[in-house]
């Protein structure tokens, strides 16, 4: 059966919002092999979260202040629309990225940066920030993740 690419994608956003501590603690010991057949998934939440936390790291905080103070003004309902026009003005601002990037992986680090900084600079906003990014990447890039082969293979590009 195929992997659900949305449900993969809950899984990730809930890892990555993890504490850096409770990520270290599910990791120990891993990977372990069971005596099971090996179906060939080795879709691993916890690795695609560090991966992209590595690259919501290298996006200048510059271009994500401007968006907290409007995301925190956001109405509860209108959160997840605030989130999307935020990743969407950053793509725009961040003009150093190599024109041959794909603009999908554009969205995928300018979400997963202003996630990250509304986490650090924001924590009582965790739980609507999670689900903002969940959303928005469900909603925009779950066909292009779907084909690139699924998270694994997008994380091999990361």
């Amino acid at each position: 059966m195929a992997p659900n690419v949305e449900q993969q994608t809950c899984e990730i956003i809930s890892c990555f919002f993890d504490d850096l501590e409770s990520t270290e603690v599910r990791t120990q010991g891993w990977p372990f092999e069971t005596d099971g057949k090996d179906d060939g998934d080795d879709f691993d939440p916890v690795i695609i979260a560090d991966k992209l936390r590595e690259v919501a790291d290298d996006l200048n905080e510059e271009f994500l202040k401007p968006h907290i103070t409007i995301i925190q003004q956001a109405a509860a309902d209108m959160v997840v629309e605030e989130f999307a026009h935020s990743v969407d003005s950053i793509c725009k601002a961040f003009v150093t990225q190599k024109a041959e990037v794909a603009p999908e992986f554009q969205l995928l680090r300018a979400s997963m940066a202003l996630g990250m900084y509304v986490k650090k600079t924001c924590p009582e906003m965790k739980t609507a920030i999670q689900s903002a990014m969940t959303n928005f990447i469900n909603s925009r890039l779950t066909h292009w993740i779907t084909q690139q082969g699924g998270w694994k293979e997008v994380s091999t590009k990361l």
